[in-house]
């Protein structure tokens, strides 16, 4: 998708109506305005809809690698992503609402050794696996369910008239932090080592929830629509923290593999149950996926919170905690085994004892 033109429209009096599960979504749904459901719900009447009635700009969030989605049994992570933006989409078009924004990840751009920094207008990697290939299926059926054929929806003299579907933002943040955000990510940082691998400088570029919430703002404010990267800057450029900041501001040591060593460990660790996701989530803790912003730069959005205060919420957020198997225990050398990343810096931290011990 491609930015389409800016219209200026009322900001005063602007309803969101924030629709999805995890962290994210709360914290968005309170800075907003703290209304919306969890759940886009399925109605039998679909031009009585309570929660979308007034509604200008719907707020669809897909939880990116968050914990405790409420996928029912027999039930795939996909496809209930998929009915969320189908639901979403057509209550969108049948209550008349002006502008949907979606909030997935620019993970779905995909992280390299050398991977460029991302601009808005990327595609999406067609390697994407795991929850990031189910976020692209989330984008994908919010395309398609708004480009459906517009039913009719009541006018004021009681006719009705063919509904007007609405400009579609996709908003695909960097790293997301905020009071309790609980990540693949953000887990990452539970482990008693950080990992990194040969060859491969990881900038980390963070975003609060609190900066996300002002670019949504943006986007309902100018009409925007397209995909737009977001992430924390500084004088219109990515703001990211080096490797080297990092440990010294996380108070963090690390652990560093050969790339092929940490893949092949992660991709053990999957095949045996001990890691949900496959090994390629762990590519974007060890390489870079920074992207630009431009477009919303360009529109006047300009965050509050750097890269580097983005790390103090986190580490404030995840300080005490350790991990196993994804659910979190105590002890000083338990791992976050629900992220990849952190499982594989334990394994690696005991290599590098057995070695030393061999020495």
């Amino acid at each position: 998708m491609s930015k389409g033109p800016v219209r200026s429209r009322r900001s005063a009096g602007d309803e969101f109506v924030v629709v999805g599960e995890g962290r994210v979504a709360a914290l968005l749904r309170a800075a907003l305005g703290g209304r919306g459901p969890e759940i886009a719900p399925a109605e039998a009447n679909d031009l009585s809809a309570p929660w979308i009635d007034g509604a200008r700009t719907l707020v669809v969030v897909a939880p990116a690698g968050e914990f405790g989605l409420k996928v029912v049994k027999g039930e795939t992570r996909r496809a209930h992503l998929v009915e969320q933006a189908q639901r979403a989409a057509r209550a969108a078009v049948r209550h008349g609402v002006e502008q949907v924004v979606a909030v997935t990840s620019a993970m779905v751009h995909g992280a390299s050794a050398d991977r460029p920094d991302i601009e808005d207008d990327d595609p999406a990697s067609p390697d994407a696996a795991g929850f990031v290939a189910d976020l692209v299926a989330f984008e994908d059926a919010l395309v398609e369910a708004l480009a459906e054929p517009s039913p009719t929806v009541p006018d004021e003299d009681g006719g009705r008239t063919p509904g007007a579907p609405p400009r579609l933002a996709v908003l695909r943040p960097a790293m997301v932090v905020g009071p309790g955000v609980d990540t693949i990510l953000t887990r990452h940082f539970e482990a008693p080592r950080l990992l990194t691998v040969k060859g491969s400088d990881r900038p980390w570029q963070l975003l609060h929830t609190d900066d996300l919430a002002s670019a949504v703002r943006v986007v309902a404010e100018r009409g925007l629509s397209g995909t737009l990267t977001v992430g924390a800057l500084v004088d219109g450029e990515p703001d990211v923290v080096t490797p080297a900041e990092l440990c010294d501001r996380t108070g963090l040591a690390t652990v560093t593999l050969p790339a092929a060593t940490a893949f092949g460990a992660a991709e053990r660790l999957h095949r045996v149950g001990v890691l949900p996701s496959p090994a390629s989530d762990l590519a974007y803790v060890v390489h870079p996926w920074t992207v630009t912003a431009r477009g919303l730069s360009a529109a006047g959005w300009t965050p509050a919170w750097s890269s580097a205060q983005g790390v103090d919420v986190l580490m404030e957020s995840v300080r005490g905690r350790t991990a196993l198997g994804g659910r979190r225990v105590g002890g000083r050398d338990a791992a976050a085994l629900g992220a990849a990343g952190a499982a594989v810096a334990l394994l690696g931290t005991a290599a590098v004892w057995r070695q030393a011990r061999r020495r």
